[in-house]
């Protein structure tokens, strides 16, 4: 297998002057800067319309863009904005870090000013083939987020019933009574799909592929669900009877309870898992590979009782294991998967993992248990497997910076001992653990943007069963110096990953 390397950045990390990373210029001088430092993967966060909490692993749908994605400055260039109107909205919020709140009470009035001005013309043919082609999903979304709106965001189930229960009285009038409503979301995703399938193109022709994400989970607020009921274990109102989440552990004793609404997997098999092969095949439609977040759940998932207030009373129940991943390589063929395979282990999701063919994830922030005295852990350097991508830390991680100064004397001091170096201060560890991780046996090595800069915690993306404050870091404008470059361009050298 090749050795390559490469950049984990959530897009909205981009420094942009509108208060949140887009698919503009920036965009587009992150893939030179890739290409400049010899790489080969730009990996991102799921990129759906995000909801309350602001996570990209609760979306409205998962087909849909986030509108956030969307660059105004090309709606500017199309005429549809102006630099004023851009301006006057006041989006550049705090510097280094998202402003969600901004974003949302802001950002909307601008796109639907485009919209208003965009639909005075006649659509292009572009448009119109989009929207023939996504129709599977873009008529139901697009009703789905107008239907909310006119309810003043109030999740699904909180509509009455004859829209909440899909009658189709009920949503033909609504078809009627919000045609503009609708037209605006299907425009905002028309934009967002032309933006990235442009940077896309641009990068794969700059040798970059991009890596996405897919979420395991759907929200319970979603178009997904509110169009595939039966897909879900939810009861005759449309209220779910489980949830999904994890259960205790060292780090969380109450577990986590992330409150997606758990798959009926029966009902997939008896479809023949046409809903997960609509997602992946969407999902490549827009990325080179693809990551699939939670992938233990295909083998068996955690089942937390709807109205827990936490994890504690939750049970195993099992996936659909091999069966799902056959299915899907039947119609789509091969294709790259990571299996983000993190968290409770067993040997079956081992093995499951193995049987799929799926690059796994190795943490060098899991290997260094003092009491492993053999150095045998399996998220050390020297044990990972070549099908595997290895890490410092995900999203989900503190930076490396941050994990250093949070180790106990014990784990440091095997820490030295793993790098048989005692005398660097820890300060510069950093880059010593990186270089490490480039000379790994895994084929595919992904930093963090923060880590090659050596950034404290404070720059974390996101700290699991926490609300507020998480997915809002961005990197500082002009960041991106022909010195970071050369650093990275020379870390990939040294562990044979340098694209030429």
């Amino acid at each position: 297998m090749k050795r390559e390397s490469g950049i984990l950045l959530p897009i909205t990390s981009l420094p942009t002057p509108y208060g949140i990373g887009c698919l503009s210029d920036d965009a587009y001088r992150f893939v030179d800067f890739l290409c400049a430092a010899g790489q080969s993967v730009w990996q991102i966060l799921p990129t759906g319309h995000t909801s309350f909490g602001d996570s990209p692993y609760q979306a409205f749908s998962s087909f849909a863009y986030n509108p956030y994605l969307v660059d105004l400055q090309a709606l500017i260039r199309e005429g549809l904005l102006t630099e004023e109107e851009c301006r006057a909205a006041r989006l550049g919020g705090r510097a280094g870090a998202v402003d969600y709140a901004v974003q949302y009470e802001r950002r909307y009035p601008l796109l639907r000013l485009a919209y208003e001005r965009a639909r005075t013309q006649a659509p292009t043919p572009e448009q119109t083939a989009f929207e023939s082609e996504q129709a599977a999903w873009l008529d139901d979304y697009a009703l789905f987020m107008a239907i909310k709106d006119a309810h003043h965001g109030a999740p699904l189930w909180e509509w009455e019933e004859p829209l909440r229960l899909r009658d189709p009285d009920a949503l033909k009038r609504e078809r009627e009574r919000l045609a503009c409503d609708i037209g605006f979301w299907q425009f905002v995703q028309f934009c967002a799909h032309r933006q990235w399938q442009a940077l896309r193109s641009y990068a794969n022709r700059q040798g970059i592929r991009i890596l996405g994400d897919l979420p395991i989970y759907v929200s319970a607020d979603s178009a997904d669900v509110w169009v595939n009921p039966s897909l879900f274990c939810l009861d005759d109102t449309g209220t779910p009877t489980a949830v999904a989440g994890c259960p205790p552990d060292g780090f969380t004793p109450e577990g986590q309870l992330w409150g997606n609404p758990l798959y009926r997997w029966e009902e997939h098999r008896r479809t023949g898992y046409a809903f997960w092969i609509a997602r992946l095949s969407h999902a490549f439609a827009l990325f080179d590979a693809v990551r699939i977040d939670h992938f233990r759940g295909f083998d068996s998932y955690y089942s937390i009782p709807y109205g827990a207030k936490n994890a504690v009373g939750g049970h195993w129940e099992q996936g659909p294991g091999m069966e799902l991943f056959r299915a899907v390589e039947n119609v789509l063929g091969k294709r790259e998967i990571i299996a983000e395979d993190l968290g409770y282990m067993t040997d079956s999701v081992r093995r499951l993992v193995k049987d799929s063919g799926f690059a796994g994830m190795k943490l060098l922030q899991f290997g260094f248990d003092p009491s492993d005295e053999g150095f045998s852990n399996e998220y050390l350097p020297h044990t990972y497997p070549e099908n595997s991508v290895a890490y410092p830390g995900t999203h989900d991680n503190p930076t490396l910076r941050g994990w250093l100064d949070g180790l106990s004397a014990g784990e440091k001091a095997m820490l030295r001992d793993y790098l048989w170096d005692h005398h660097t201060p820890d300060s510069e560890l950093c880059d010593s653990l990186l270089a490490l991780l480039m000379r790994s046996p895994s084929r595919l090595c992904i930093l963090p943007l923060q880590d090659l800069w050596g950034l404290d915690d404070s720059a974390r993306i996101n700290r699991p069963s926490t609300l507020g404050g998480n997915w809002t870091w961005r990197m500082p404008p002009d960041a991106l110096s022909d010195a970071t470059a050369w650093k990275l361009r020379r870390l990939s050298a040294v562990g044979g990953r340098l694209r030429r």
